[in-house]
């Protein structure tokens, strides 16, 4: 038997533990191969240089050792999270073929594992320590909660046993005969999650085995991953009453019939050789009550026992930690480790430095995980050292602000990006880098030349002259002064636009997009790769309009669209005109299930070289002698759906937006459009997850949309259009806007957003909640529409109400669209008639 601190040619060197001063030992593997990287270390009892070893002959550890094989140590360092469309979106490609029907479960089942098995090697291979499992999805994180519970609603007819895609996926979008669940926004982000709905009566069973599932593909891969749950609290609290129970059911009372579920998964996961747990409770960062901070204590003392043994690392992301939420979660029971959102959470370093409980591990999320601007890492690594004076260097790990989830994928992908802009970015792959480098230099390993390049990065970025306009940052200060109102209010300018439009009672509309058809993308495809003429594109382009101008005509809609078949996306299609935008080609972001969007990158200043709309708005007016809506994005959106330079407080790019988008709106209006639309679909999703921080958000957002429109005439209608948020706590904001009209989503959400009219808001402008949910491909009934058509009649004046969709139809068929729009026509019609007959 050789000495123990040899190694013989036998030993598997990936699974060896090493204890030195300075190394966190580990029970996951601390070496990884690495090929050709052949180098000379000594070990020594306080070394921390590379270590390589021959598999020659057995040596002892303190000698010099030869290499043909090279092994790299495992730093202290983590991911908390990672996208899953994969880097050209194949997930979403899987899905949308399992949906139509062209492809089987099998198929999908082998695109999710190559994408799993994928991202795992990856993040192994860049010597990442603490690899996250289960935080893949078919849909939503949140949803695959609520499939591990069994808290199906009655409705999807559920039997029992494990949780299949039929139930799972009527869940998230819906069937022929019932409904979706609510979807709403996860916290302020683009992204939406399948809101639970819970109440005393739901028998919660264990109907999900992925997160085990998972965690053991990867371990038979080789890699030992940490599984990821949402937290128990944080479930609860992002759910709601389901419908027909009582508004005020507390949901926490639900805590001890959901913590024998998680305690059966933990075991499960122990079973499989788990060492490390990892709960994401984001809600931490919220104002919360004591009731709700007590419900955490309450939580983790319940589940102590059966953590017993493992690693547990409770997450925190997006914002700062408040002080007694801070006192509360360093204070759980069983929790070895806390994850700190250092990027958006600054002064949770002040809480930190006053101590973390003694022996407990800090996971600092020095990496942004919802922006693409690369690391300044000389900064972080400061950061690091001050942590690791306080916490000491075996119990700090480098760690990424949030899940990569939030974030484009791989740089790689984007050869034909501005070379100089692509040298200031990040994507999820390279940031995975940027964390080991890092904890790499925390470590003694500091990659010199690596750190050179990302501040000569830094310093390119700040200097560079095509990041500033001193034009537009003059125009955008000498907004300040003016809250650029509308001379007249919202009554005698609705008055003035009927005279001029003429329209019925209950007018029904669109939100703006139609369906993008396969040979609608084709030809925008072709036009960009410069393989059709321009007058080819712009005919066919027209005839698209034609089309859907005689449709909505065929429908007898009442104000038009014209169905934007000229625009990949709402955001991406303005910031192409915009100056101060960079694009990518596959820097996709998942927003829901299969659908993914493709932020612009604001890197400069903004404004408008040329009209953007005005061409295709004139077109399509000239197809129709009914109102035609010229159709913009709006400022708050266009920067909550971007990424956005982090040189400059967000309100002065969004204020250099809006002059933009003035300019638009005004030169709309010289070409006689009477009806513009300005969309301001992200304005809720941007408000800060802290009252306290409310009123500032509000204050510039609102002002923002009203620039846009303030020097148009009494007789321009102006719309807007909200959607996908829970807009009740921000509706005197949102009055505040001073739309004409304001479209938003109501169906999906139950017609949540009816009660704020129940009690007692007045609401003097135009409004139209949505009358049936386009994220479904279910078609609703003329019934079920007057249904809530009547429900809004209850709580709105008649000569306010609109009635359209939730959202635009542009993810929607053709097939789908035409019957549930005959059948909101006719609702109106109907609704219209009784009206009459009762005066």
């Amino acid at each position: 038997m050789p000495p123990s601190n040899h190694i013989t040619p036998h030993m598997d060197l990936r699974y060896l533990t090493f204890q030195f001063p300075g190394l966190v030992s580990s029970p996951t593997p601390l070496l990884t191969p690495r090929a050709s990287l052949a180098r000379h270390s000594s070990l020594s009892s306080n070394s921390r240089q590379p270590l390589s070893l021959s598999l020659n002959h057995a040596l002892s550890l303190t000698e010099p050792l030869s290499v043909t094989t090279t092994f790299s140590l495992k730093m202290a360092s983590h991911i908390v999270g990672y996208p899953r469309m994969g880097p050209k979106r194949e997930l979403k490609f899987a899905l949308e073929s399992f949906w139509d029907g062209k492809s089987s479960a099998e198929e999908l089942q082998k695109v999710a594992a190559d994408l799993r098995s994928s991202i795992w090697k990856q993040m192994a291979d860049a010597g990442i320590k603490y690899i996250p499992s289960n935080t893949f999805s078919y849909y939503d994180q949140v949803l695959d909660t609520t499939a591990m519970l069994g808290a199906v609603p009655t409705r999807y007819n559920w039997n029992g046993g494990e949780i299949g895609f039929d139930t799972y996926f009527s869940m998230a979008r819906g069937n022929a005969s019932v409904p979706a669940m609510e979807m709403t926004k996860w916290f302020d982000t683009n992204y939406h999650f399948i809101v639970p709905e819970l109440g005393p009566d739901v028998k919660f069973s264990y109907a999900s085995h992925k997160a085990v599932t998972e965690y053991k593909e990867a371990k038979s891969l080789g890699v030992d991953t940490v599984p990821v749950l949402v937290g128990p609290v944080t479930y609860l609290l992002l759910s709601k009453p389901a419908k027909g129970v009582e508004k005020t059911f507390p949901l926490l009372s639900l805590l001890d019939k959901i913590l024998p579920i998680y305690k059966e998964v933990i075991a499960e996961l122990k079973a499989a050789g788990a060492s490390w747990i990892q709960f994401d409770e984001a809600t931490l960062v919220m104002d919360l009550e004591s009731h709700q901070l007590e419900a955490f204590t309450k939580a983790y003392a319940e589940l102590e026992s059966s953590l017993s043994g493992l690693n547990v690392l409770v997450e925190t992301y997006f914002a700062d930690v408040p002080a007694d939420a801070f006192k509360t979660l360093t204070a759980l029971k069983g929790v070895t480790a806390f994850g700190f959102d250092l990027v958006r959470g600054t002064k949770t370093l002040d809480l930190i430095k006053g101590g973390l409980p003694s022996g407990k591990y800090l996971f600092a999320g020095v990496v942004d995980g919802r922006n693409i601007w690369a690391n300044d890492l000389d900064a972080s690594l400061i950061t690091l050292k001050s942590l690791e004076g306080i916490v000491g260097n075996d119990k700090l790990v480098v760690s990424t602000s949030c899940s990569l989830l939030h974030t484009a994928v791989d740089l790689v992908n984007e050869p034909k990006l501005d070379t100089e802009i692509k040298s200031w970015l990040a994507f999820a792959a390279q940031k995975v880098v940027e964390v080991n480098a890092l904890a790499k230099a925390l470590a003694g390993q500091k990659d010199e030349a690596f750190f050179l390049a990302n501040a000569a990065a830094q310093a390119s970025r700040k200097n560079s002259p095509r990041v500033t306009n001193e034009a537009v940052q003059k125009a955008a200060a000498a907004l300040t002064g003016s809250d650029h109102r509308r001379a007249t209010n919202v009554s005698a300018r609705l008055d003035a636009q009927q005279k001029n439009l003429n329209l019925p009672i209950l007018p029904t509309t669109t939100i703006g997009s139609f369906p993008q058809t396969i040979e609608l993308r084709r030809v925008r495809r072709e036009y960009k790769a410069k393989k059709i003429s321009e007058e080819e594109y712009i005919k066919a382009i027209k005839e698209e309009i034609n089309k859907v101008v005689m449709l909505q005509e065929e429908l007898d809609i009442d104000v038009l669209v014209h169905g934007e078949p000229e625009r990949n996306d709402m955001v991406e299609y303005f910031g192409e005109q915009l100056s101060g935008f960079a694009f990518t080609a596959n820097g996709w972001v998942q927003s829901y299930g299969s659908r993914c969007v493709k932020p612009p990158i604001i890197y400069g200043d903004v404004s408008r070289p040329n009209p953007m709309t005005v061409f295709w708005s004139t077109a399509a007016q000239s197809m129709t002698k009914r109102p035609m809506k010229g159709m913009l994005t709006g400022p708050v959106t266009i920067l909550n759906w971007s990424f956005v330079r982090n040189d400059q407080p967000r309100f002065e790019t969004c204020y250099q937006i809006a002059l933009a988008i003035k300019d638009e709106v005004e030169d709309l209006e010289k070409a006689g459009i009477n009806v513009i639309q300005i969309d301001e679909a992200a304005l809720r999703e941007g408000l800060p997850l802290r009252k306290a921080e409310h009123a500032f958000y509000l204050d510039w957002a609102v002002h923002s949309f009203r620039i846009t429109n303030v020097g148009v005439q009494d007789t321009t209608q102006i719309h807007t259009h909200m959607c996908y948020s829970n807009f009740n706590d921000i509706i005197h904001s949102i009055i505040d806007m001073d739309a004409d009209v304001i479209t938003i989503e109501n169906s999906r959400s139950d017609e949540k957003l009816l009660s704020v009219f129940r009690e007692g808001v007045k609401y003097g402008a135009g409004i139209g909640p949505g009358v049936y949910d386009i994220h479904s491909p279910r078609i609703p009934s003329t019934e079920e529409i007057a249904d809530r058509i009547n429900k809004m009649l209850a709580v709105l004046e008649t000569n306010i109400l609109w009635v359209n969709p939730d959202c635009g139809l542009k993810t929607r068929k053709y097939a789908e669209v035409k019957p549930a729009l005959q059948n909101m026509v006719a609702a109106a019609k109907l609704l219209r008639t009784e009206l009459a007959s009762a005066k």
